[in-house]
């Protein structure tokens, strides 16, 4: 490996610890936790109103850093859908989760990814095959039911030979069902002061759909494929 290459890894890496280390100190800073955020409700829908471009970026980048390290992508969309709207979150979630993602997904490549491959060929040629042929199966998958964390899909993506660009549709396409549900659901919130008020029409309608969609990847397997 060369020094200049090693020395942009060190810089990637660097750089990825103090984002994740400001992103931290930002949150717990403001104290927010999606608690909170209902809890405050009222408060943060006006702030959302009186500052609405900063009140999106903010939420655009604190959702494109849930794609490297940060937990709770569902709980932010759901915050999203509460503070936003239906159709605005579901924009909003998409576009900094499909450009989180592939960043992630480049930056893991390029750190380790490439070496895994070069040094494991062998005994991952039986793998890489397999995902040469139904990676994007599997990509949907992962992304239509939340059996993983946001972030762990993108850097195992990462490792396999899978081509940007398949990744990235993979992304979009399984992130909206879910991402459109739950914000669907979020702006539910708006309108709920006890429990019972989730069990509306319009909410028990979003969890049909949102189990509807988790039956996607059944249908996906059983969809004849190339030989």
């Amino acid at each position: 490996m060369s020094r200049k290459r090693r020395a942009m890894k060190v810089f990637i890496l660097m750089l990825m610890v103090g984002a994740a280390v400001a992103t931290i100190w930002l949150l717990e800073d403001e104290g927010f936790s999606v608690r909170h955020a209902g809890e405050h409700r009222d408060y943060l829908l006006q702030m959302v109103h009186r500052h609405y471009s900063k009140a999106v970026l903010f939420f655009l980048t604190l959702f494109f850093m849930t794609a490297f390290f940060l937990p709770g992508a569902l709980a932010l969309t759901l915050a999203g859908g509460m503070l936003f709207g239906t159709f605005p979150a579901t924009l909003y979630v998409t576009l900094a989760g499909t450009a989180g993602a592939v960043a992630a997904f480049e930056a893991g490549r390029f750190l380790l990814g490439h070496w895994v491959q070069r040094h494991f060929s062998e005994q991952l040629s039986r793998f890489n095959l397999e995902m040469s042929h139904h990676g994007p199966h599997y990509l949907l998958v992962l992304r239509l039911l939340p059996i993983a964390p946001f972030c762990v899909i993108n850097y195992g993506a990462a490792m396999t030979r899978i081509p940007l660009k398949t990744f990235a549709w993979t992304t979009v396409a399984g992130m909206l069902p879910g991402s459109a549900i739950y914000a669907f659901t979020g702006a539910q919130l708006r309108q709920v002061h006890e429990a019972s008020d989730l069990l509306s029409g319009k909410s028990m309608l979003a969890m049909g759909f949102l189990a509807l969609s988790a039956l996607v990847p059944v249908f996906l397997h059983h969809w004849p494929r190339r030989p």
